[in-house]
């Protein structure tokens, strides 16, 4: 990109995209943002410090379809109105990720898959940070990676990336990238064709050199069927819960090994992180961590004590003897499967919401072994009431978080476990899934 001739427009004026327009004014570019609803007044604010020009509430499809580049919002979808416009002029579309990458000195560590990634995310910033570098945190997670590029690159960082992100990236390079695992997810975004999900995941490894690291979940068949067929160049480090690997990390008798260099071995039972797909969120971070040379001794300690973020299998309360457990993050089938599967006392399970192309057989086993009862809290329940009547003695539906709680409440009994894991997305009755959360565990601190 030339400076001083070139119109950006940024679609979208929430974090990522207020930080790719600051970090366009700041290369002179002529920048102008457009949200199709209201923009906060902090976002607003913040523009206007930097005489930026916006508008909200709509686009104005003459100035936009006049940009040489447009930094989309990864939460737009393709099939609106003026990406279809944009797409017909053959307008150069790309990610805030994208446009920031080529002003970074920075090196990355790059987390995509269909779950666990935020985890391990925030997971690799903190033993990173443990270790004294200067590490910034973005993507889905932390601060806008172009905001933090114009105000003050780091010498390294560590993204969370979306297959939504993934999709308008073209010349960014990982150093290291990280699949965590592939399932079933945003099929509503892909022509409900798996294998375009699977491309958009595995773009995390274009432009990858020989010496770049992928570090990958030797136990998902669908990353290594990918593997097989596409023969990537870089070098690779595998973890696994299921063998023994040479290069990469294993947990094998609830002990955890990462064969980096130096082998580090802990017991399962001194991670900070309990289930099972949080034994491989730890395997993937040790292995970056020893990639880039952190000494054990920080690794072991920084697995040890980290605090997971908020909406992720948090314990909530305890109230007469029942736990309420908030994990409104797991929009997706996998996400809750991994939730049932590390309960290990009797589950009231509030779940639903917006589907998004779910399979509920997956998860009828878990039910049948785990859970009581359940809540459906969504507007459009019809789905889960085929999939699992009769499984259980009690399923009712609740139109709030307020009401799902007290359902669950007056449902569960003492050392039992109210669980809101919903499997959904949460845009029909909450504003996203931190809303979701928040006001479930307002909801329990009303009890």
């Amino acid at each position: 990109m030339q400076k001083l001739v070139q119109n950006i427009v940024v679609l979208g004026a929430a974090e990522s995209a207020v930080g790719a327009a600051i970090l366009a004014i700041k290369n002179n570019y002529n920048v102008f943002v457009s949200d199709a609803g209201k923009i906060k007044a902090s976002f607003r604010d913040e523009l206007d410090s930097y005489g930026i020009q916006w508008e909200e509430n709509g686009h104005s499809a003459a100035r936009i379809l006049n940009a040489d580049v447009i930094v989309k919002s990864p939460g737009i979808p393709e099939t609106s109105i003026i990406m279809q416009e944009i797409r017909d002029k053959k307008i150069r579309v790309v990610s805030e990720i994208e446009f920031a990458f080529p002003f970074s000195k920075g090196r990355h560590i790059c987390i995509t898959g269909s779950n666990g990634k935020t985890t391990t995310t925030l997971l690799i910033h903190h033993i990173l940070k443990k270790a004294g570098f200067d590490v910034g945190l973005a993507g889905n997670v932390g601060h806008s990676y172009a905001k933090q590029v114009a105000l003050e690159d780091r010498e390294w960082y560590v993204l969370e990336l979306s297959s939504f992100q993934l999709d308008d990236m073209f010349d960014f390079r990982a150093d290291i990238s990280i699949i965590t695992n592939i399932t079933p997810d945003h099929l509503d975004r892909y022509a409900y064709e798996m294998q375009n999900y699977v491309d958009a995941k595995f773009r995390i490894l274009q432009n990858q050199r020989e010496t770049d690291w992928f570090i990958y979940n030797l136990d998902d068949p669908i990353i290594s069927k990918e593997i097989a067929s596409r023969n990537p160049k870089m070098q690779m480090a595998p973890f696994s819960l299921l063998q023994e690997v040479i290069l990469g990390a294993y947990s094998i008798n609830k002990q955890i090994t990462i064969n980096i260099k130096q082998p580090i071995t802990m017991s399962i039972h001194e991670l900070a992180l309990k289930g099972k797909h949080n034994t491989q969120n730890a395997l993937a971070a040790g292995i970056a961590s020893r990639l880039v040379e952190i000494r054990k001794d920080i690794v072991r300690e920084s697995l040890g004590d980290f605090v997971n973020a908020e909406h992720r299998m948090e314990f909530v309360a305890k109230v007469n003897g029942i736990e309420f457990i908030n994990d409104s993050k797991a929009t997706n089938i996998n996400s809750t499967w991994f939730a049932l599967e590390s309960m290990e006392k009797p589950v009231v399970w509030i779940v639903g919401g917006v589907d998004k192309g779910n399979d509920y057989s997956e998860l009828i086993s878990l039910v049948k072994g785990k859970v009581k009862a359940i809540i459906c809290l969504g507007s459009d329940n019809k789905k889960l009431f085929a999939a699992f009547s009769g499984l259980v003695e009690n399923i009712v539906e609740a139109n709030s978080a307020i009401e799902a709680v007290a359902y669950g409440y007056k449902l569960a009994k003492k050392d039992e476990v109210v669980l809101l894991s919903p499997a959904c997305a949460s845009f029909d009755l909450f504003e996203n899934y931190e809303d979701r959360g928040n006001q479930f565990k307002h909801a329990v601190r009303l009890l």
